[in-house]
Protein backbone atom coordinates (compact mmCIF):
# COMPACT_ATOMS: atom_id res chain seq x y z
CA UNK A 1 0.00 0.00 0.00
CA UNK A 2 1.06 3.34 -1.42
CA UNK A 3 0.33 6.65 1.07
CA UNK A 4 0.04 9.57 -1.21
CA UNK A 5 -1.94 12.78 -1.16
CA UNK A 6 -3.50 11.57 2.09
CA UNK A 7 -4.62 8.39 0.47
CA UNK A 8 -3.47 5.07 0.43
CA UNK A 9 -3.49 3.30 -2.91
CA UNK A 10 -2.64 -0.70 -3.78
CA UNK A 11 -0.42 0.11 -6.63
CA UNK A 12 2.03 -2.36 -7.54
CA UNK A 13 5.28 -0.87 -8.11
CA UNK A 14 6.12 0.05 -12.05
CA UNK A 15 2.76 1.09 -12.67
CA UNK A 16 2.58 3.22 -15.48
CA UNK A 17 -0.79 2.72 -16.73
CA UNK A 18 -2.91 5.48 -15.72
CA UNK A 19 -3.72 6.58 -19.02
CA UNK A 20 -5.26 3.54 -19.31
CA UNK A 21 -6.74 2.17 -15.81
CA UNK A 22 -6.32 4.38 -13.07
CA UNK A 23 -6.22 2.90 -9.30
CA UNK A 24 -8.66 3.85 -6.84
CA UNK A 25 -7.97 5.21 -3.26
CA UNK A 26 -9.23 2.32 -0.60
CA UNK A 27 -12.00 4.74 0.17
CA UNK A 28 -12.76 4.70 -3.26
CA UNK A 29 -12.90 0.87 -3.74
CA UNK A 30 -14.12 0.69 -0.07
CA UNK A 31 -17.43 2.93 -1.76
CA UNK A 32 -17.50 0.40 -4.60
CA UNK A 33 -17.69 -2.53 -2.65
CA UNK A 34 -20.15 -1.32 0.20
CA UNK A 35 -22.41 -0.28 -3.14
CA UNK A 36 -21.99 -3.77 -4.08
CA UNK A 37 -22.44 -5.19 -0.98
CA UNK A 38 -25.70 -3.55 -0.21
CA UNK A 39 -26.83 -4.41 -4.03
CA UNK A 40 -25.89 -8.43 -3.03
CA UNK A 41 -27.86 -7.94 0.42
CA UNK A 42 -31.27 -6.27 -0.93
CA UNK A 43 -30.53 -3.32 0.80
CA UNK A 44 -30.06 -1.14 -1.76
CA UNK A 45 -32.42 1.57 -3.29
CA UNK A 46 -32.03 3.28 -6.34
CA UNK A 47 -33.05 6.86 -4.29
CA UNK A 48 -29.71 5.86 -2.55
CA UNK A 49 -27.64 6.66 -5.93
CA UNK A 50 -29.08 10.56 -5.94
CA UNK A 51 -26.64 11.63 -3.76
CA UNK A 52 -23.99 9.61 -5.20
CA UNK A 53 -24.35 11.32 -8.80
CA UNK A 54 -24.96 14.87 -7.46
CA UNK A 55 -21.04 14.79 -5.20
CA UNK A 56 -19.60 13.18 -8.42
CA UNK A 57 -20.96 15.93 -10.72
CA UNK A 58 -19.96 18.77 -7.88
CA UNK A 59 -16.65 17.08 -8.07
CA UNK A 60 -16.22 17.34 -12.00
CA UNK A 61 -17.59 20.67 -11.85
CA UNK A 62 -14.89 21.86 -9.48
CA UNK A 63 -12.36 20.01 -11.41
CA UNK A 64 -12.72 21.56 -14.44
CA UNK A 65 -13.46 25.17 -13.16
CA UNK A 66 -17.05 25.29 -14.60
CA UNK A 67 -20.53 25.30 -12.47
CA UNK A 68 -22.16 22.84 -11.92
CA UNK A 69 -25.30 22.99 -13.13
CA UNK A 70 -23.62 23.14 -16.51
CA UNK A 71 -22.63 19.26 -15.93
CA UNK A 72 -24.83 16.80 -17.89
CA UNK A 73 -23.51 13.26 -16.69
CA UNK A 74 -23.24 9.66 -18.76
CA UNK A 75 -21.25 6.83 -19.51
CA UNK A 76 -18.60 7.46 -22.15
CA UNK A 77 -17.44 10.26 -23.88
CA UNK A 78 -18.39 9.21 -27.71
CA UNK A 79 -21.70 8.94 -25.70
CA UNK A 80 -21.96 12.26 -24.82
CA UNK A 81 -20.20 13.63 -27.38
CA UNK A 82 -22.85 12.23 -29.86
CA UNK A 83 -25.39 14.93 -28.72
CA UNK A 84 -22.79 17.88 -29.69
CA UNK A 85 -22.99 16.32 -32.76
CA UNK A 86 -26.14 15.46 -33.87
CA UNK A 87 -26.68 19.39 -33.30
CA UNK A 88 -24.31 20.14 -36.49
CA UNK A 89 -25.50 21.14 -39.74
CA UNK A 90 -25.13 18.57 -42.65
CA UNK A 91 -21.48 18.37 -43.83
CA UNK A 92 -20.07 20.66 -41.00
CA UNK A 93 -16.23 22.17 -41.34
CA UNK A 94 -14.54 20.37 -37.98
CA UNK A 95 -11.13 20.72 -36.95
CA UNK A 96 -9.10 18.43 -34.85
CA UNK A 97 -5.56 16.82 -33.73
CA UNK A 98 -3.92 14.84 -36.08
CA UNK A 99 -3.77 11.02 -34.20
CA UNK A 100 -6.78 12.60 -31.95
CA UNK A 101 -8.47 9.67 -29.88
CA UNK A 102 -11.55 8.53 -31.68
CA UNK A 103 -14.15 9.06 -28.97
CA UNK A 104 -13.63 12.69 -29.61
CA UNK A 105 -13.79 12.71 -33.64
CA UNK A 106 -15.29 9.29 -34.16
CA UNK A 107 -19.40 10.67 -33.22
CA UNK A 108 -18.67 13.33 -35.49
CA UNK A 109 -17.46 11.70 -38.32
CA UNK A 110 -20.18 9.17 -38.15
CA UNK A 111 -23.07 11.96 -38.48
CA UNK A 112 -20.84 12.97 -41.54
CA UNK A 113 -19.03 15.97 -40.56
CA UNK A 114 -15.93 17.09 -42.95
CA UNK A 115 -13.04 16.81 -40.45
CA UNK A 116 -9.44 18.42 -41.35
CA UNK A 117 -6.75 17.21 -38.69
CA UNK A 118 -3.55 19.26 -38.18
CA UNK A 119 -0.57 18.87 -35.91
CA UNK A 120 -1.48 19.58 -32.18
CA UNK A 121 0.74 22.45 -32.39
CA UNK A 122 -1.23 24.13 -35.52
CA UNK A 123 -4.45 23.96 -34.15
CA UNK A 124 -4.72 27.51 -32.64
CA UNK A 125 -4.07 28.86 -36.30
CA UNK A 126 -6.16 26.28 -38.08
CA UNK A 127 -9.21 27.48 -36.66
CA UNK A 128 -10.93 30.21 -39.11
CA UNK A 129 -13.21 28.50 -41.65
CA UNK A 130 -14.91 25.88 -39.35
CA UNK A 131 -17.80 25.29 -37.79
CA UNK A 132 -16.68 23.39 -34.64
CA UNK A 133 -12.82 22.20 -33.10
CA UNK A 134 -13.07 19.29 -31.10
CA UNK A 135 -9.62 18.19 -28.99
CA UNK A 136 -8.10 16.25 -26.20
CA UNK A 137 -6.69 19.03 -23.73
CA UNK A 138 -3.71 15.77 -23.63
CA UNK A 139 -3.25 13.84 -26.19
CA UNK A 140 -3.99 9.81 -25.88
CA UNK A 141 -1.28 8.56 -27.33
CA UNK A 142 1.89 10.50 -26.28
CA UNK A 143 0.63 13.14 -23.60
CA UNK A 144 0.61 16.32 -26.11
CA UNK A 145 -0.72 19.25 -24.59
CA UNK A 146 -3.03 21.35 -26.28
CA UNK A 147 -1.87 25.46 -26.05
CA UNK A 148 -5.45 26.53 -24.74
CA UNK A 149 -4.91 30.02 -24.49
CA UNK A 150 -3.96 30.35 -27.91
CA UNK A 151 -7.20 27.82 -28.71
CA UNK A 152 -9.14 30.20 -26.62
CA UNK A 153 -8.20 33.42 -28.02
CA UNK A 154 -8.57 32.37 -32.17
CA UNK A 155 -11.95 30.14 -31.06
CA UNK A 156 -13.42 34.03 -29.72
CA UNK A 157 -12.24 36.09 -32.39
CA UNK A 158 -13.61 33.57 -35.18
CA UNK A 159 -16.62 33.04 -33.27
CA UNK A 160 -16.01 28.94 -33.77
CA UNK A 161 -17.38 26.39 -30.85
CA UNK A 162 -15.10 24.30 -29.24
CA UNK A 163 -15.13 20.82 -27.56
CA UNK A 164 -12.43 19.94 -25.25
CA UNK A 165 -11.51 16.09 -23.98
CA UNK A 166 -10.39 16.53 -20.70
CA UNK A 167 -9.95 12.80 -20.05
CA UNK A 168 -6.12 12.59 -19.99
CA UNK A 169 -5.47 15.98 -18.55
CA UNK A 170 -8.72 16.20 -15.57
CA UNK A 171 -7.16 14.84 -12.35
CA UNK A 172 -3.27 15.93 -12.31
CA UNK A 173 -3.88 19.44 -14.80
CA UNK A 174 -5.17 22.31 -13.05
CA UNK A 175 -7.79 23.44 -15.27
CA UNK A 176 -10.33 26.51 -15.69
CA UNK A 177 -12.45 25.63 -18.76
CA UNK A 178 -15.52 27.66 -17.98
CA UNK A 179 -15.01 29.60 -21.39
CA UNK A 180 -15.19 26.37 -23.49
CA UNK A 181 -18.28 25.36 -24.99
CA UNK A 182 -18.17 21.90 -24.23
CA UNK A 183 -15.83 20.07 -21.92
CA UNK A 184 -15.49 16.25 -21.74
CA UNK A 185 -14.11 13.35 -19.80
CA UNK A 186 -14.32 9.88 -18.64
CA UNK A 187 -14.10 9.32 -14.74
CA UNK A 188 -11.29 5.78 -15.58
CA UNK A 189 -8.25 7.41 -15.81
CA UNK A 190 -6.79 10.10 -13.90
CA UNK A 191 -10.04 10.61 -11.84
CA UNK A 192 -9.46 7.08 -10.38
CA UNK A 193 -13.24 5.82 -10.92
CA UNK A 194 -15.05 3.06 -12.01
CA UNK A 195 -15.16 2.70 -15.75
CA UNK A 196 -19.32 3.74 -16.87
CA UNK A 197 -19.21 7.13 -15.85
CA UNK A 198 -18.67 10.47 -18.06
CA UNK A 199 -19.32 13.92 -18.13
CA UNK A 200 -20.42 17.02 -20.52
CA UNK A 201 -20.18 20.26 -19.50
CA UNK A 202 -22.74 22.80 -21.48
CA UNK A 203 -21.68 26.57 -21.73
CA UNK A 204 -25.62 28.44 -21.65
CA UNK A 205 -24.82 29.74 -24.98
CA UNK A 206 -24.79 26.00 -26.95
CA UNK A 207 -27.48 24.26 -24.89
CA UNK A 208 -29.66 24.80 -27.96
CA UNK A 209 -27.23 23.40 -30.28
CA UNK A 210 -27.02 20.37 -28.19
CA UNK A 211 -29.23 17.21 -29.13
CA UNK A 212 -30.86 14.79 -25.83
CA UNK A 213 -30.36 11.95 -28.49
CA UNK A 214 -30.72 9.73 -25.58
CA UNK A 215 -33.93 11.25 -23.62
CA UNK A 216 -34.68 9.36 -21.05
CA UNK A 217 -36.57 9.65 -17.49
CA UNK A 218 -33.37 10.73 -16.06
CA UNK A 219 -33.18 14.12 -18.17
CA UNK A 220 -36.12 14.94 -16.78
CA UNK A 221 -36.25 18.26 -14.15
CA UNK A 222 -37.20 15.14 -11.48
CA UNK A 223 -36.62 12.12 -12.91
CA UNK A 224 -39.01 10.38 -10.60
CA UNK A 225 -41.81 12.08 -12.11
CA UNK A 226 -40.58 11.46 -15.38
CA UNK A 227 -40.58 7.92 -15.49
CA UNK A 228 -43.87 6.86 -17.22
CA UNK A 229 -45.64 8.29 -19.85
CA UNK A 230 -45.94 11.62 -22.31
CA UNK A 231 -45.38 14.21 -23.58
CA UNK A 232 -41.87 14.56 -23.54
CA UNK A 233 -41.11 16.78 -20.65
CA UNK A 234 -37.32 17.42 -20.14
CA UNK A 235 -34.91 19.32 -17.49
CA UNK A 236 -34.13 23.32 -18.54
CA UNK A 237 -30.63 23.29 -18.46
CA UNK A 238 -27.83 20.56 -19.37
CA UNK A 239 -29.41 18.22 -17.26
CA UNK A 240 -31.97 17.60 -19.83
CA UNK A 241 -28.54 15.65 -21.71
CA UNK A 242 -28.27 13.16 -18.46
CA UNK A 243 -28.02 9.26 -19.23
CA UNK A 244 -29.42 7.06 -16.50
CA UNK A 245 -25.94 6.57 -14.15
CA UNK A 246 -24.29 3.79 -13.58
CA UNK A 247 -24.61 3.62 -10.04
CA UNK A 248 -21.68 1.26 -9.12
CA UNK A 249 -19.61 3.64 -10.91
CA UNK A 250 -20.83 7.05 -9.48
CA UNK A 251 -20.46 5.17 -6.15
CA UNK A 252 -16.68 5.69 -7.10
CA UNK A 253 -16.80 9.14 -8.19
CA UNK A 254 -18.60 10.22 -5.90
CA UNK A 255 -15.76 9.80 -3.73
CA UNK A 256 -12.93 9.93 -6.27
CA UNK A 257 -14.18 13.75 -7.79
CA UNK A 258 -14.92 15.25 -4.70
CA UNK A 259 -11.14 14.07 -3.48
CA UNK A 260 -9.10 15.25 -6.11
CA UNK A 261 -10.97 18.22 -6.33
CA UNK A 262 -9.68 18.83 -2.65
CA UNK A 263 -5.91 18.71 -3.82
CA UNK A 264 -3.36 21.45 -4.92
CA UNK A 265 -3.74 19.91 -8.13
CA UNK A 266 -0.60 22.38 -9.13
CA UNK A 267 1.57 20.08 -6.61
CA UNK A 268 0.16 17.29 -8.26
CA UNK A 269 1.00 18.60 -11.53
CA UNK A 270 4.27 19.41 -10.46
CA UNK A 271 4.88 15.37 -8.59
CA UNK A 272 3.72 14.02 -11.55
CA UNK A 273 5.60 16.06 -14.53
CA UNK A 274 8.70 16.02 -12.43
CA UNK A 275 8.96 12.22 -12.49
CA UNK A 276 7.63 12.15 -16.89
CA UNK A 277 10.36 14.87 -17.28
CA UNK A 278 13.20 13.07 -14.82
CA UNK A 279 12.61 10.40 -17.31
CA UNK A 280 12.87 11.97 -20.32
CA UNK A 281 16.12 13.86 -19.38
CA UNK A 282 17.55 10.18 -17.71
CA UNK A 283 17.43 9.05 -21.25
CA UNK A 284 19.15 12.29 -23.06
CA UNK A 285 15.55 13.48 -24.46
CA UNK A 286 13.31 16.59 -23.83
CA UNK A 287 11.22 18.04 -20.78
CA UNK A 288 7.47 18.02 -22.91
CA UNK A 289 5.99 19.68 -19.19
CA UNK A 290 3.42 16.53 -19.27
CA UNK A 291 2.41 13.48 -16.90
CA UNK A 292 1.88 11.29 -20.06
CA UNK A 293 5.39 10.34 -22.20
CA UNK A 294 5.65 7.94 -25.10
CA UNK A 295 8.91 6.36 -25.81
CA UNK A 296 10.76 4.06 -28.62
CA UNK A 297 10.85 0.99 -26.35
CA UNK A 298 9.67 -2.69 -26.39
CA UNK A 299 6.66 -2.72 -24.36
CA UNK A 300 6.84 -6.46 -23.85
CA UNK A 301 10.46 -5.79 -22.42
CA UNK A 302 8.98 -3.24 -20.51
CA UNK A 303 6.43 -5.73 -19.36
CA UNK A 304 9.34 -8.55 -18.78
CA UNK A 305 10.55 -5.66 -16.00
CA UNK A 306 7.70 -5.65 -14.35
CA UNK A 307 6.30 -2.30 -15.64
CA UNK A 308 2.54 -1.84 -16.57
CA UNK A 309 2.36 0.06 -19.49
CA UNK A 310 0.51 0.64 -22.79
CA UNK A 311 1.47 0.38 -26.35
CA UNK A 312 0.12 3.24 -28.46
CA UNK A 313 0.31 4.88 -31.62
CA UNK A 314 3.95 2.24 -32.22
CA UNK A 315 5.53 3.48 -28.77
CA UNK A 316 5.27 2.97 -25.06
CA UNK A 317 3.21 4.86 -23.33
CA UNK A 318 3.37 5.85 -19.46
CA UNK A 319 1.69 7.73 -17.43
CA UNK A 320 3.01 9.42 -13.74
CA UNK A 321 0.22 10.51 -11.22
CA UNK A 322 0.14 11.38 -7.53
CA UNK A 323 0.67 7.73 -6.37
CA UNK A 324 3.67 6.87 -8.29
CA UNK A 325 7.49 7.78 -7.05
CA UNK A 326 11.11 8.56 -8.41
CA UNK A 327 11.51 4.10 -7.92
CA UNK A 328 8.85 3.70 -10.76
CA UNK A 329 11.17 6.00 -12.89
CA UNK A 330 14.41 3.81 -12.12
CA UNK A 331 12.76 0.59 -12.80
CA UNK A 332 12.08 1.99 -16.15
CA UNK A 333 15.42 3.02 -16.55
CA UNK A 334 16.98 -0.13 -15.56
CA UNK A 335 14.41 -1.82 -18.24
CA UNK A 336 15.88 -0.09 -20.94
CA UNK A 337 19.34 -0.31 -19.82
Amino acid sequence: MRTAFGAGFAVPDGYLNTPSIGIPPAAVAGAVAGAVEAWRTGAAQPTDFEPLVARARQGFADLVGVPAGRVAIGASVAQMLAMVAAGLPGGARVLTAAGEFTSTTFPFAARGARITEVPVADLPGAVRGHDLVTVSVAQSADGTLVDLGALRAECEAAGVPVVLDATQAAGWLPLELEWADWVVAAGYKWLLSPRGCAWLAVHPRVTDRTVPVAASWYAGEDPWQTVYGLPLRLADGPRRFDVSPVWFAHAGAAVALPYLASLDLNAVRAHAVQLADTLLTRLGLPERGSAIVALAADPAALARAGITASARAGRARLGFHLYNTGDDVERVLDALR
